[in-house]
């Protein structure tokens, strides 16, 4: 029944969407399937906390190296689950003054924004900013001419990047906007390699992507693919 019970529900909720978007009179099917996801993902989101509260405590209890940056995750957990769930420092709304709760926790000035304000968008652009330095690293490792396709990569990546500077702009600009050689213009190649070539290639991209994303879908509805149930 453990098995067979969450393979079946898997089944039932996926064919259902799939039919719900191809046959008209089962729209409402696909509506109250989608109405039991929020469901499971509002329940699956408790989960996720209980499993997160029992890895860090863990590993804090057990002292293992980097014990303390578990406690830093708890606290923060904790702390914002409780500012947002309690709505501490929120102000009434105008349609129901007398309900301290009846405010929005994240309107402006509250705490649960301050900290996603002042705490995770900042934390959040450093990591996107350490991420610059090893795309850095590896274009270099990548943009080394060791064949043909490494050449043709080399020279491409090095026009886009002319183009997107002034310098680069400025190395062609001797040549007349309006002349049959406008074409050869830095910033012209730029918006031609990424309108034409660059879009080939993410059109690409995507149709294996989609692809992949159906054979996936398939394995998992059919019972094929029983990784989301588990180890055991």
């Amino acid at each position: 029944m453990k098995r067979t019970i969450p393979l079946l529900i898997t089944a039932v909720g996926g064919f259902v969407l799939i039919a719900a978007y191809f046959i008209p009179f089962t729209q409402g099917w696909g509506e109250s399937v989608a109405v039991w996801f929020d469901v499971l993902a509002s329940i699956a989101f408790i989960l996720g906390g209980g499993n997160l509260l029992k890895i860090h405590l863990k590993k804090v209890s057990d002292r293992v190296p980097g014990w303390g940056y578990s406690l830093i995750v708890l606290g923060s957990f904790l702390l914002t689950l409780g500012i947002g769930l309690l709505k501490v420092g929120v102000a009434p709304s105008e349609q129901y003054p007398a309900f301290r709760w009846s405010g929005y926790y994240s309107e402006i000035g509250a705490p649960f924004w301050f900290f996603y304000e002042y705490a995770f968008q900042p934390l959040t652009a450093t990591m996107f900013a350490m991420l610059a330095f090893y795309i850095a690293s590896a274009a270099f490792r990548a943009f080394r001419a060791k064949n043909l396709e490494a050449v043709l990569l080399l020279g491409t990546a090095f026009i886009i990047l002319l183009g997107r500077t002034f310098a680069g702009v400025a190395l062609t600009s001797w040549i007349p906007e309006g002349s049959v050689f406008a074409g050869l213009r830095v910033e012209n190649l730029t918006v031609y390699i990424m309108s034409v070539f660059n879009t080939i290639g993410n059109r690409a991209i995507m149709i294996g992507i989609a692809l992949g994303i159906v054979s996936v879908s398939l394995k998992i509805l059919l019972g094929v693919d029983r990784s989301y149930m588990g180890k055991e």
